[in-house]
């Protein structure tokens, strides 16, 4: 029984102080409720935890992606942690959960989320990514550098396996399409579409035989809510090792503090920070964006882990510049472009205050 599925399912389902954490009580409700599921052999393996003020629910099982009653139970467990929100009066509670009732999958219904479906190697290292306080477009550059650049990962040049290069499925999630692009040699190619991370995001990578190798989530919250309820905070899931890039190939893009859309009401620009798990509850103007990489092996289902793959020093140095680029993004104050344009600002508050001031303008004589 090799064949594993890996699901990620997030949402914010209320923030403690704010939207800076998760308060252990919700924790505790949604492992309290996926340990009922693994003896109830809906789960073999999970793990809960939390990056900002979005809980995190790591699950394996059998039966595959887009399951029913795999979807079910997260959906009823973020329910339930919501009452929990609710008696605790945290902010935000059930911000997520965009619908009344489930109704077979979560997709579309505000939740995040990340699956894959896999047969385990002989020795099979995953590390899954949680972001906060930004959009689902913030994995767009690191796996392209993951996969397609060359200068990042040795690999693509020097191994083998992995110098026939990958395939990138990316999906324009205002149009509701997809693409494949295989690199290198449509690079060129996949590069006009993914550097505007806000319309096209990188939802899957695979090798050039099929087999999958990291999938993201693409939820909008709001292209699905039709306003502003919050930040997307994508997760991500991306296998290593043998046929995939090394460990280190994985986590090297996120030396370089990339500009990704977010932060305070979502309205704003600024750095992701890789932080350790107990600095992933971001305060300083909501902020700045916080990205945590957990890592496990899988052996038979089960998550051996996690590692806290960014508690290292040698990220000391990109948490430093993060910080020197949020002094000065902030120094810019309501103005671009730490204030996202205009066109990016649809479905946030400011289209309120804009009406308001409608009958304000007149004509240039």
């Amino acid at each position: 029984m090799n064949h594993i599925t890996l699901s990620v399912i997030k949402a914010d389902v209320g923030g403690f102080v704010g939207h800076s954490g998760v308060h252990d009580e919700l924790i505790e409700e949604a492992e309290d409720r996926l340990e009922a599921a693994v003896k109830e052999d809906i789960l073999v393996d999970f793990h809960v935890t939390a990056c900002g003020d979005d809980l995190q629910l790591v699950m394996t099982h059998r039966h595959g992606v887009d399951n029913p009653e795999v979807h079910r139970l997260a959906w009823e467990t973020f329910e339930a942690c919501t009452e929990v929100a609710r008696r605790l009066k945290l902010y935000g509670a059930g911000q997520d959960l965009l619908a009344d009732a489930f109704s077979g999958n979560v997709k579309g219904m505000g939740p995040g989320v990340a699956e894959m479906e896999f047969t385990e190697r002989p020795s099979e290292p995953v590390l899954i990514f949680m972001a906060d306080k930004t959009s689902a477009g913030a994995w767009n550059l690191p796996l392209y550098r993951i996969f397609a650049d060359p200068f990042n990962t040795a690999g693509l040049v020097i191994s083998p396996a992995m110098h026939d290069g990958f395939r990138f499925e990316v999906h324009d999630v205002k149009e509701s399409k997809r693409v494949f692009f295989d690199t290198p040699e449509e690079l060129y190619d996949l590069l006009v579409f993914i550097g505007a991370p806000g319309r096209y995001m990188v939802k899957a990578v695979y090798t050039k035989r099929g087999e999958i190798a990291a999938v993201s989530s693409t939820q909008r919250l709001s292209l699905i809510a039709g306003r502003y309820v919050g930040k997307d905070d994508p997760v991500c899931i991306v296998r290593s090792q043998g046929d995939f890039p090394a460990v280190g190939e994985v986590l090297e893009p996120f030396t370089m503090p990339h500009i990704v859309e977010g932060w305070m009401r979502g309205s704003h620009f600024g750095p992701l920070m890789p932080v350790p798990l107990y600095h992933a509850t971001p305060s300083r103007f909501d902020g700045p964006p916080r990205v945590i990489c957990l890592g496990f092996q899988i052996a038979g289902g089960r998550l051996v882990g996690p590692r806290d793959m960014f508690d290292d020093p040698g990220f000391d140095e990109a948490r430093r510049l993060c910080n020197v680029i949020a002094d000065h993004f902030r120094r810019h104050g309501p103005f671009e472009p730490h204030r996202l344009p205009m066109e990016e600002m649809e479905y946030t508050t400011l289209p309120q205050v804009m009406e308001k001031l409608g009958g304000r303008w007149e004509v240039i004589p």
